[in-house]
């Protein structure tokens, strides 16, 4: 049995297919679903979504929303989403290295706007460095 999943992002649909397991970003952590789930609606954080397809895992980079889990049916609605495969590597990692100095030097800052900007700046980075397949140290 296969599990059908959606992610949809306000201007387009990223993902309509079939896969044996999704593991998602939820705001708790990481949330499995395999076939039979009971139902289930979760908010997800910024992160990456991973999705088995026979052997292969295809990674989404998914930047906040919601999950709906209803009769092996798994409905993603998110603020907006990219596949691993329309990721560019090098320009993720040049973002994602960007990011962390910002972030880093946010943390000296007295205002909390700035700190707040910068850690959400860096979460998405991350997620798509990370999609792309790239490693990031915790």
């Amino acid at each position: 049995m296969t599990l059908t999943v959606r992610v949809i992002t306000p201007d387009k649909t990223v993902w309509d297919d079939s896969a044996q397991e999704a593991i998602l970003p939820s705001t708790t952590g990481q949330l499995g679903i395999l076939t039979g789930h009971a139902p289930l609606l979760s908010a997800l954080d910024t992160g990456v979504m991973r999705l088995r397809q026979d052997k292969k895992w295809v990674s989404i980079a998914l930047f906040g929303g919601f999950a709906e889990v209803e009769d092996d049916t798994v409905t993603i609605l998110v603020n907006g989403a990219e596949r691993e495969d329309e990721i560019d590597l090098e320009k993720a990692r040049a973002a994602y290295e960007k990011a962390q100095n910002r972030f880093n030097q946010s943390q000296s800052s007295d205002k909390k706007a700035e700190k707040i900007k910068a850690e959400q700046g860096l979460k998405k980075s991350r997620a798509l460095f990370q999609a792309a397949g790239g490693m990031v140290k915790i």
